[in-house]
C-alpha cells in the first residue's frame, strides 16, 4: 500500500487532496464547496498565482484582469490555477519604507507556498519591492517558480515634452522651487508624468529590479521590458502560465536557476543598465537566500568591467525611456551586446542556458542599447566606497552625476533626522555653500525604519536660487532608482546602531574620491574614540509587531537588510516538519 501511495503522489498537492483517508476528504470537500469538480485537480499540477495587486498600487492595476490570462495559459497546459492575493507594496504611497514591508512580503509569499497544496507558483510583481521580496520567499520555499513582471507604463507626456517618472519629477520640482514653472505648467505635468497602469517607465528600482530577475533566468526572455498595457503583455503572461506547469513536471526549482553565475549575470546586466542603486540590497539577500556569496565587492568588481549601454533616463542626458528600450529590442538584445560578460551556460525558467535564449537577438536602435565600442558611460552604473566614514561600504552612481564631484572635499552640515534637514533645505538664507556635504544620518535599516528613500537629499532653496542643481550628499539611508545626483547611499553601519556616521560634527572636512572608491572623514582615531565613548544609541523605534521584530532582526545595508533568521543557515526548502 506504502508503494502504491508513493507513486500516485506524483505532485506535492496530491498529499492534501488525493489520499484516500479522513483529512483528505475534508480537504476535497472545502476545494468542492468553492464550485470545483475533482476533474478540476485529479492529475494536474496545482498552480498558485500570487497577485500583488491591490487598489492603492497604480503598478499593478491590471494585474487585476492579467491573472486572468495566466490561468488561461496554466489551463492549456494541463494545470490547476488559484489565484493567491498578497499584501501590496505601493511604492509611493506606503510609508515609512516599502523596505520594511519587503520581507514581510517575502515572509508571507514563502509560508503561503508551505501551507497551501500548490506545486508551482507564478510570481506577480513587479513595483520596487515586490520582485525582490517574491523572489526572496520563492527562493526560499524552493518550489518551481517563475516571476511575471508588470511591465514599465507608457512614456510621460505633458504639452507635447516626453516625461519620465521620478526623474523628471525631481527635475521639474527644483524648477518650480527656483520659480520657473508656471502653475498650469505644473498641474500637467502631475497629470501627465505618470499615465498609465505599470511601473516607472524610467531605469528606476522597478525595471532595475525585473531586469535582474530576467537576466537571473527567473522570468520569460524578454519579459521585463514589455510595456505593462502592450497586447504582448498579456501574451507573455498566457505564456508564463504554460511554462510553470512545464517546469513542474520537469521539477525545476529556483535552486537549479539561481547558482552564483546567474546572480552575477545580474550584476553584469545592471551595471550595463545604468541600475538603481537599490539594487545592490536586493541582490544580496536573494543570492544568500540561494545559498550564493554574493557581496559588495561582485558590484564594485564588475562595475569597473562593464560599460553602460542602455541610454535611459535618468543616465547622462538621455531622453530615451523604457518603451524606447522595448522598441530596440529589450534586454535579449543588450544581453546579446554583453556576451564577452555573461555566463552564457547559466539555466534559465525556459529549460534552456541564457545563451540559447539570445541566440539570434538583435538591436533595433543603437543609440538606446549602445555597442560596447560606443557606450553611454565607460564604466558600470555603480561605485562602492570604503573608508572610515563607512567601514562596510557605501555606494554612490557616478553615471547620474555632475563630473565636478567625483572627487571632491568639504565640510560637513550634519542632520539627525529629516525634520530639521527639511527647515534648513527651505531657509533662503541658511548657512550652506555648493562645497558643503550634506549628511543625514538615522534613517538606516534600523533607524529609518525601514531605510526610507530620502538619500537624494534636495538642493537646498538658497542655492537652487543661486543656480546650483547638484551637490554632495551623504546618508545611510536610500534613493528612488529613478533619482540622479552626487548622493553617497547606504552607509554601513548606519548611525543608529554606531557607526562611525553617527561620530560626524558639522565642520568636519569629508573627501570623497570616487575613482580611488574612498570615503573619509579627517578626524583622528583619537577624535573618533573620544566621541563613540560619549555617544548614546537612540531609543528603539518600534515597541511591538511587525516593526518591532524588524528592527530586532534587520542585518545592515551591505548583508542585504534580510532578516536574521530567514538565512539558509536556518533552513531552506518546501518540506514540511513530519507532523503534518
Amino acid at each position: 500500500m506504502m508503494v502504491r501511495m508513493a507513486k500516485l503522489e506524483k505532485f506535492r498537492s496530491q498529499r492534501w487532496l488525493d489520499r484516500n483517508d479522513f483529512r483528505s476528504f475534508n480537504h476535497r470537500s472545502r476545494v468542492m464547496q468553492m464550485g470545483y469538480d475533482p476533474k478540476d485537480w485529479e492529475g494536474k499540477p496545482v498552480v498558485a498565482i500570487f497577485n500583488n495587486w491591490n487598489d492603492y498600487n497604480p503598478c499593478h492595476q491590471h494585474f487585476k484582469q492579467r491573472v486572468d490570462d495566466v490561468k488561461r495559459g496554466v489551463l492549456q497546459a494541463g494545470g490547476f490555477p488559484l489565484e493567491l492575493p498578497t499584501v501590496s507594496l505601493g511604492e509611493n504611497l506606503i510609508k515609512p519604507s516599502a523596505l520594511l514591508y519587503r520581507n514581510m512580503l517575502a515572509m508571507e509569499v514563502e509560508e503561503m507556498i508551505r501551507a497551501y497544496p500548490v506545486d508551482g507558483v507564478v510570481l506577480m510583481g513587479g513595483c520596487d519591492k515586490t520582485t525582490p521580496a517574491m523572489l526572496l520567499g520563492a527562493t526560499s520555499a524552493g518550489l518551481p517558480a517563475i516571476f511575471l513582471p508588470a511591465g514599465p507604463m507608457l512614456r510621460g507626456m505633458s504639452r507635447g515634452q516626453t516625461l519620465g517618472s521620478g526623474s523628471d519629477a525631481f527635475k521639474y520640482w527644483d524648477e518650480r522651487r527656483a520659480g520657473t514653472i508656471t502653475e498650469p505648467q505644473w498641474q500637467s505635468i502631475i497629470g501627465g508624468i505618470a499615465r498609465s497602469s505599470g511601473t516607472c517607465m524610467t531605469m528606476g528600482t522597478a525595471s532595475t529590479m525585473t531586469s535582474i530577475a530576467e537576466a537571473i533566468g527567473m522570468t520569460l526572455p524578454g519579459a521585463a521590458a514589455i510595456p505593462a498595457v502592450d497586447a504582448n503583455h498579456q501574451r507573455m503572461a498566457a505564456q508564463a502560465g504554460r511554462r510553470i506547469v512545464e517546469m513542474v513536471h520537469e521539477d525545476l526549482r529556483p535552486a537549479r536557476i539561481q547558482t552564483r553565475d546567474a546572480f552575477l549575470n545580474g550584476i553584469t546586466v545592471a551595471m550595463a543598465l545604468g541600475c538603481s542603486t537599490n539594487a545592490i540590497i536586493h541582490v544580496i539577500a536573494q543570492a544568500r537566500r540561494a545559498g550564493q556569496d554574493i557581496s559588495l565587492a561582485d558590484f564594485d568588481r564588475i562595475s569597473r568591467e562593464v560599460p553602460v549601454l542602455a541610454n535611459i533616463r535618468p543616465n547622462g542626458t538621455s531622453q530615451y525611456l523604457m518603451e524606447d528600450f522595448y522598441y530596440a529590442g529589450g534586454l535579449p538584445a543588450l544581453m546579446q551586446r554583453l556576451q564577452p560578460y555573461l555566463r552564457l551556460d547559466a539555466l534559465t525558467v525556459t529549460g534552456k542556458t541564457v545563451g540559447e535564449n539570445i541566440a539570434g537577438a538583435e538591436c533595433f536602435n543603437d543609440d538606446v542599447i549602445r555597442p560596447l565600442a560606443n557606450p553611454v558611460y565607460a564604466e558600470g552604473s555603480l561605485a562602492v566606497l570604503r573608508g572610515n566614514l563607512a567601514p562596510d561600504g557605501c555606494v554612490i552612481k557616478p553615471s547620474a552625476m555632475s563630473e565636478k564631484y567625483l572627487r571632491h572635499s568639504g565640510p560637513a552640515l550634519v542632520f539627525d533626522d529629516y525634520p530639521s534637514l527639511k527647515k534648513m533645505l527651505d531657509d533662503p538664507r541658511a548657512d550652506v555653500t555648493a562645497d558643503h556635504v550634506i549628511v543625514l544620518r538615522n534613517a538606516g535599516p534600523k533607524g529609518g525604519p525601514g531605510m526610507p528613500e530620502w538619500g537624494m537629499i534636495p538642493v537646498p532653496q538658497k542655492l537652487i536660487d543661486e543656480g546650483v542643481r547638484d551637490m554632495l550628499r551623504i546618508s545611510d539611508c536610500r534613493m528612488s532608482g529613478t533619482s540622479y545626483g552626487a548622493c553617497v547611499l547606504h552607509v554601513a553601519p548606519e548611525a543608529f546602531v554606531g557607526g562611525n556616521l553617527a561620530l560626524v560634527q558639522t565642520g568636519d572636512t569629508i573627501s570623497v574620491d570616487i575613482p580611488n572608491r574612498s570615503i573619509h572623514m579627517e578626524v583622528s582615531d583619537e577624535e573618533l574614540a573620544r566621541r563613540r565613548a560619549a555617544w548614546t544609541p537612540p531609543p528603539a523605534r518600534f515597541a511591538r509587531g511587525y516593526g518591532w521584530m524588524f528592527t530586532q532582526h534587520i542585518l545592515q545595508a551591505d548583508q542585504g537588510c534580510d532578516m536574521d533568521f530567514l538565512q539558509t543557515q536556518f533552513g531552506e526548502g518546501a518540506g514540511e516538519p513530519d507532523i503534518f
